[in-house]
């Protein structure tokens, strides 16, 4: 089955004269949300607390090395193991919310969310294609919801004009970063995540390089 139709099959309505719901793609839907509910509780309970304590150049530079070495560990641990679940279908809800748990890391500054999704469900036992693609429609909904979560946060006294900013501006970064994440999740049904994992190292000591030479030049 091609990528395309695989991404396709999970919309929940056939395609043709007489549409209707396909059960199963419904079922595959209600795991991806419970998927989200981990990070959306911590999120919402924690968003501030987060913030203050995790968002400075630090952080960042460190959280991008350490999951670049953890990205080269996992692919070395994971290269001849035995894959459990082959296919999106096969993830219970049980593997759904320890995925979500592994979302859970993207609420630090620095992480990967797709990487984080996917490096996760590879480790529990899911073959990295049904992996890639569970992230990249978990990401949907994720969108959808830090959407209208900054939205809450900064009240909706808008003007009209400021609204349509608003709504373009989460339209386009909504638009993109499903680009994104479908771009990565169609790399990684291919390659291993090796070079993202070099890649996150080398960011990561730019960062802390670059910022550690500011302070001591200030």
């Amino acid at each position: 089955m091609t990528a395309g139709k695989k991404y396709g099959r999970l919309f929940p309505f056939s395609i043709g004269k007489k549409p209707h719901v396909k059960k199963e793609i419904v079922t595959v839907w209600l795991k991806i949300i419970a998927a989200c509910l981990p990070a959306a509780v911590i999120g919402i309970l924690f968003d501030d607390e987060i913030n203050a304590l995790f968002y400075n150049p630090t952080t960042v530079s460190i959280t991008l090395i350490v999951y670049g070495v953890l990205f080269i560990i996992v692919e070395n641990r994971n290269k001849n193991r035995t894959v459990k679940i082959a296919d999106v279908p096969q993830i219970t809800y049980k593997t759904a919310l320890l995925i979500g748990i592994f979302q859970v890391l993207a609420l630090i500054p620095g992480t990967s969310r797709s990487g984080a999704t996917i490096l996760g469900a590879i480790l529990i036992g899911t073959s990295r294609t049904a992996a890639a693609e569970f992230t990249f429609y978990l990401a949907v909904p994720v969108m959808f919801g830090a959407s209208l979560v900054k939205l809450a946060k900064f009240g909706l006294n808008f003007t009209g004009s400021e609204m349509a900013v608003l709504l373009t501006g989460l339209i386009v970064a909504f638009v993109t970063s499903i680009g994104a994440i479908k771009f990565l999740v169609g790399y990684i049904k291919k390659h291993d995540f090796k070079v993202f994992g070099w890649y996150r190292i080398a960011l990561g000591c730019i960062v802390l390089l670059y910022f550690s030479l500011e302070a001591f030049v200030k």
